[in-house]
């Protein structure tokens, strides 16, 4: 009996270890695409799930310079950060989750910088009028008279302030004044010349533009003296006019009163009047040793047609007498 062959069996494939399995990647192009889109997910997921449960650095304190910054976050600027806690320092308040200053800082700031400026100058000023002062001033001489200063100021700022507007007083002080080099090469700062020529005191301005200035000077003051002296002049001419023509008024007074009472016929009454006498009754003592003030009477007098001056003896001396001749009532010219 033949032998009947056997079924063949169906061989089943086999593939390398060192060969991917087949079907593992995707054969058409749809299938790369969702695979694609679910590794895009599945990325997106860790990441947010490595962002949500990772916790935050620490903030920094401010008190500690030797702060590891990848232990911790650097406390952010115009803030003070004690145990992870954070706060605005003095002259800022907060407005949402930033500082903004207040403006306290800076009305502090600019009186220390005023200050500083005016004595940084004053002192520069004294040296330029011959007095003892210093011109030049080393960094950390301004440093020490801002510390000065804002130990006196009434402001009261905390540690942070202070430092706030040192560090502004400082920024302006390198602004205002000008940078020199010492003897040792050292940098130093002066006031600007000009700026100390107007802090210097007023008497020393004064001399120092008259010794710049004598020649003029000395010409001004002759030629000042000689117009006052002919003002002067002018005046005690008019002076003495004025005066003389109130006495010229007082002497027709008394003659033409002299002269109605003798007329009338009152007992005892001459028509006529001594000079002498009118000049001792009219002018005071000061007036007297002026001989030019009876003088310019006498002149007013002599020009007046209504007074007659003659001589006459009066008790065996020879006087100078003055009568009045005038008919209408007094009136003077």
């Amino acid at each position: 009996m033949p032998r009947r062959p056997g079924r063949r069996s169906r061989s089943e494939p086999r593939w390398s270890l060192s060969e991917p399995p087949p079907g593992l990647f995707p054969a058409g192009g749809e299938d790369l695409l969702r695979f694609l889109a679910v590794l895009a997910i599945a990325a997106g997921v860790a990441a947010a799930c490595s962002l949500f449960n990772r916790r935050p650095n620490p903030l920094c304190d401010s008190d500690s310079p030797y702060a590891a910054y990848d232990s911790c976050e650097p406390c952010p600027e115009n803030r003070r950060c004690v145990d992870g806690k954070m706060e605005c320092v003095q002259g800022f308040k907060k407005y949402g989750n930033t500082c903004v200053e207040d403006g306290l800082l800076t009305r502090t700031a600019n009186n220390i910088a005023e200050l500083l400026h005016r004595r940084v100058c004053d002192e520069h000023a004294r040296a330029l009028c011959g007095q003892p002062g210093k011109i030049s001033f080393k960094q950390l001489d301004i440093s020490n008279m801002a510390d000065e200063l804002l130990s006196n100021d009434p402001a009261r700022l905390t540690a942070d302030g202070i430092q706030v507007v040192k560090d502004r007083v400082l920024q302006s002080a390198c602004g205002f004044f000008e940078t020199a080099s010492t003897d040792n090469e050292a940098e130093a700062f002066k006031c600007p010349d000009l700026v100390a020529e107007l802090h210097r005191p007023l008497d020393c301005q004064v001399r120092q533009w008259i010794a710049r200035n004598v020649v003029f000077v000395v010409t001004f003051g002759i030629l000042f003296a000689a117009l006052l002296r002919i003002l002067w002049s002018i005046y005690k001419r008019r002076a003495l006019s004025k005066r003389a023509k109130q006495i010229y008024e007082q002497v027709c007074e008394i003659l033409e009163e002299t002269a109605i009472n003798a007329k009338i016929g009152i007992s005892e009454c001459e028509p006529w009047v001594v000079t002498s006498w009118l000049r001792d009754h009219l002018l005071v003592t000061r007036e007297r040793r002026n001989a030019l003030l009876w003088k310019k009477v006498e002149e007013l007098i002599l020009e007046d047609s209504r007074i007659d001056q003659y001589p006459k003896v009066i008790k065996g001396e020879s006087k100078v007498v003055l009568e009045w001749q005038g008919t209408n009532i007094f009136s003077p010219l």
